[in-house]
């Protein structure tokens, strides 16, 4: 197998390999950091390579007895993984994309990565995000752009930018992103991978975000099967936090194959309310297609939910940046400017005002709930347009904004307001090259039948065989 094949290889590949001791851990984690090395110079999706610690993970797994190699305890022995660098990987940086943090250190792992350790993942450093991670578009203070790999200078989707960049480019299979208005979804939707955004509380979180429990952790992969094998590492209880799901995590690798057969499916096109470009429109139609060749009971609805979003989105968007409203005084001049004029924005809400709105929230996220009683999944566009220049909020055919970029994001908040599990599957290529996604949206509690549809779909139009201009 050639060094390229080996960096954009599934897990399971790469166990068999492993397990045979037909490669071995460090000459795979030089293999992908080689990889790494040549490439980054154009797309620049780490933020910091973890060299050191992957080299010593890599030998600590070479250096297990066969029978443990790829078990129940470490079934991620050798596998490289990226981390998002907004969470903590303990002795490295946590800059979270901002220079107010540049010198930052964490101190300790946040839960899912001690549990990736202890799986026996081999770490291979941090990827960009925006500052704090604020919005869509893949560039920070920091950092600068992080390219899409199917075309220089073109968003990438963010937060979780440099990991939808490593699960292109051929980074290793597994990178972890985290979402709170579309943050997995979007970079998947942009870079052309699959991006799953669990039930809230599936994968624990800490320190616990201050949104009112909307960021979730989740995997970007090239795979389904890659992010079952993730989701099932990284998902379950924990202590430190009290949102966490007391679940433990099902056999999601071991239960990806099953038939949509006579699945109830709604599929809604704007949710009501969303402008769409036309050529996103087209492929996603195309896709939900798929769903009635597997036998998918499909019908076009329009929600009774889908237009009380956009206020509800931008004001808690406004509202939760406050929280880096204290930086603003001192840092102004070396923070994001669209940042900056939405913390201005939001800031003269209330107590009363966000409690209020919030009340109004509980209702909108019932009726989600509510809608999703009748139908076994939601399908969506992913994201309204295709990628565009990174150095910019919103594609040149759009308003313009000081910070809206939830304009062409519609589709995401709402089912992180609801909780409930959505995933992004690629569905096509515009006629100019950039990708295009499908968002799959289960009931809450159902990540494993997200995760089947996706197999299944995945079964059906197959995406991981398309590599990136890249490489």
């Amino acid at each position: 197998m050639s060094d390229e094949d080996l960096c954009f290889a599934t897990v399971a590949t790469l166990r068999a390999l492993l397990d045979s001791r037909e490669i071995s851990a460090v000459e795979l984690a030089e293999v992908v950091l080689r990889r790494m090395e040549s490439l980054e110079p154009t797309l620049n999706g780490m933020s910091t390579v973890t060299a050191d610690l992957a080299m010593a993970q890599a030998r600590q797994a070479d250096a297990r007895p066969a029978t443990d190699r790829g078990g129940d305890d470490v079934p991620l022995s050798g596998i490289p993984v990226t981390i998002k660098d907004l969470h903590m990987v303990a002795g490295y940086p946590v800059q979270s994309g901002s220079r107010i943090f540049a010198d930052r250190i964490a101190e300790a792992d946040s839960p899912f990565v001690a549990r990736l350790k202890d799986a026996g993942a081999v770490i291979l450093g941090k990827t960009t995000t925006p500052e704090f991670g604020w919005k869509g578009v893949s560039e920070s203070p920091l950092t600068g752009i992080t390219s899409n790999p199917w075309r220089a200078g073109y968003n990438a989707g963010a937060s979780s930018s440099g990991a939808g960049v490593g699960a292109a480019a051929g980074y290793g299979p597994l990178h972890q992103g985290s979402d709170g208005a579309g943050s997995v979804r979007m970079p998947a939707h942009f870079c052309g991978v699959f991006g799953l955004k669990p039930t809230y509380g599936r994968i624990p979180n800490w320190p616990v975000p201050n949104n009112d429990q909307g960021s979730h952790v989740g995997p970007i992969t090239r795979t389904v099967g890659d992010s079952a094998a993730m989701l099932k590492v990284m998902a379950g209880p924990h202590h430190l936090d009290h949102t966490s799901l007391e679940a433990d995590p099902a056999d999601y690798p071991g239960r990806l194959e099953s038939t949509l057969q006579g699945r109830r499916i709604a599929f809604s096109p704007d949710l009501g309310h969303a402008r769409v470009d036309p050529e996103v429109a087209r492929l996603v139609a195309d896709a939900v297609r798929a769903f009635e060749d597997m036998g998918c009971q499909v019908e076009e609805v329009t929600p009774d939910f889908g237009t009380l979003g956009p206020e509800l989105g931008r004001f808690f968007w406004c509202a939760h940046e406050q929280v880096m409203g204290c930086y603003v005084e001192e840092h102004e001049a070396v923070m994001d400017p669209g940042l900056v004029a939405c913390i201005r924005e939001g800031e003269g809400t209330t107590v009363v005002d966000y409690l209020r709105m919030r009340e109004r929230k509980y209702r909108y996220v019932n009726q989600i709930h509510s809608f999703m009683e009748n139908w076994d999944l939601l399908l969506t566009p992913a994201v309204s347009v295709a990628a565009f220049p990174a150095d910019q909020l919103q594609p040149d055919h759009w308003p313009a904004h000081a910070w809206d970029w939830l304009r062409w994001a519609e589709f995401s908040y709402p089912f992180n307001m609801s909780g409930s599990p959505a995933a992004s599957v690629p569905c096509g290529m515009t006629a100019g090259g950039l990708p295009v996604g499908l968002q799959i949206v289960g009931k809450r509690f159902d990540d494993l039948g997200v995760l089947q549809a996706s197999a299944a779909f995945e079964a059906m139009r197959p995406w991981a065989f398309a590599r990136d201009p890249a490489r």
